[in-house]
């Protein structure tokens, strides 16, 4: 098989097309998840929650949280299982490795978080299992707060998961395809049991089918990546993507890319993206190919941080080139922008339309407008 050899320029086009960030926005929620294969959640807050800003972020202002929430409640196109939304019609891609929760081999890489101590977990309380299978069949859906801790050892964590069993519990019976989340109110979910949430599904997919389709998807999604990225925030696993070997022009070792992604017409745009957005969220891929550094900064004292608790990452056409520091300031009525910390120095065209996106993030949060702090301290 022949290398391809890109520009840094089209590396990049290809992985803003690949995420939807060109001009040409899509126009339907669920269009953008079964192209994107996932929506993260996330309860950050300080402008919007990560999966609305990314949603809102490809649609536009015809986008609503509501939309969401619609999706995953009443219509059940989509689904949610450990704070990652899919759509529903991928399940059967997924119940196979449901079932061989927590070993999942992901390719070279065997996946081991949480693993044995999970499963060592499991099996020491299977009667505490039993035990919420039983009420959620009985009296379901229930949040984690109307479920009794009967477990016979306790979750062992050094993090904020140490000693809350219930919780865990039903994490582990999620990842496991024995219960899901029915539905939430405010930030608090609701579970059942799969089978009265989730579709029947009569074809599910073999594994390592499965994991076939999902790694020429997770490309299609990408663009361009490495052979192994780094997998989703918050699993410490790794992803296989499927394509063509690719070399970058100024990067070293090789790149895997989407063939039929190469050489297509761009026309780019202006984004505001959460630090959550699949474009940004390989930090390695994105120094590499756009010349960006960035760290979310949230759990940094706020004298440590150099762009903001929550700083966006600004897209410009194929570039990105800077970021905000801004909050939603709900009392005043006004996003609030701090600061915007230039990467390369802001054109005319450039500051114009990033103040654009800005006044267009105000109204689609229902704000009274933008109150540019960053250009009273210049």
């Amino acid at each position: 098989m022949s290398v391809h050899r890109l520009d840094r320029a089209e590396a990049r086009r290809i992985a803003v097309r690949a995420q939807l960030l060109d001009a040409h926005r899509p126009r339907d929620l669920l269009a953008v998840v079964e192209h994107l294969t996932f929506l993260q959640l996330d309860p950050t807050a300080a402008i919007a929650p990560s999966a609305d800003l990314v949603a809102w972020t490809r649609l536009g202002d015809g986008y609503r949280p509501s939309d969401l929430t619609k999706a995953l409640e009443e219509d059940r196109t989509l689904y949610e299982v450990r704070a990652i939304i899919r759509p529903t019609a991928d399940l059967g891609l997924q119940l196979a490795e449901m079932a061989a929760w927590p070993f999942v081999d992901e390719g070279q890489h065997f996946w081991s978080a949480p693993g044995p101590s999970a499963a060592r977990w499991l099996d020491a309380n299977d009667s505490f299992r039993k035990d919420v299978l039983q009420l959620l069949r009985r009296s379901g859906p229930l949040s984690s707060r109307e479920i009794p801790d009967t477990s016979v050892v306790p979750w062992q964590s050094k993090g904020w998961t140490g000693n809350r069993n219930v919780t865990q519990m039903l994490e582990f019976l999620s990842a496991r395809g024995e219960v899901a989340t029915s539905r939430r109110s405010g930030r608090e979910r609701l579970w059942d049991l799969a089978e009265r949430v989730y579709p029947p599904v009569s074809d599910v997919v073999p594994l390592a089918e499965a994991r076939r389709i999902k790694a020429a998807r997770r490309l299609r999604a990408l663009g361009i990546a490495r052979a192994e990225v780094v997998g989703i925030s918050g699993e410490r696993r790794f992803e296989d993507v499927a394509g063509e070997p690719a070399e970058v022009e100024g990067t070293a070792a090789s790149w895997v890319v989407d063939a039929e992604a190469i050489g297509r017409p761009f026309d780019g745009r202006t984004a505001l993206l959460s630090p959550f957005d699949r474009l940004v969220h390989d930090r390695d891929r994105a120094q590499e190919l756009f010349d960006f550094e960035y760290t979310l900064e949230m759990y940094k004292p706020a004298a440590k941080r150099r762009w903001g608790y929550f700083a966006l990452p600004v897209l410009h056409l194929d570039r990105l080139v800077g970021k905000v520091d801004a909050i939603a300031d709900r009392k005043a009525s006004v996003l609030r922008v701090d600061a915007i910390h230039e990467d390369v120095r802001f054109t005319r065209a450039i500051a114009k339309a990033v103040g654009a996106e800005l006044e267009a993030l105000a109204a689609w949060l229902g704000l009274d407008g933008v109150d540019r702090r960053d250009l009273r301290r210049a």
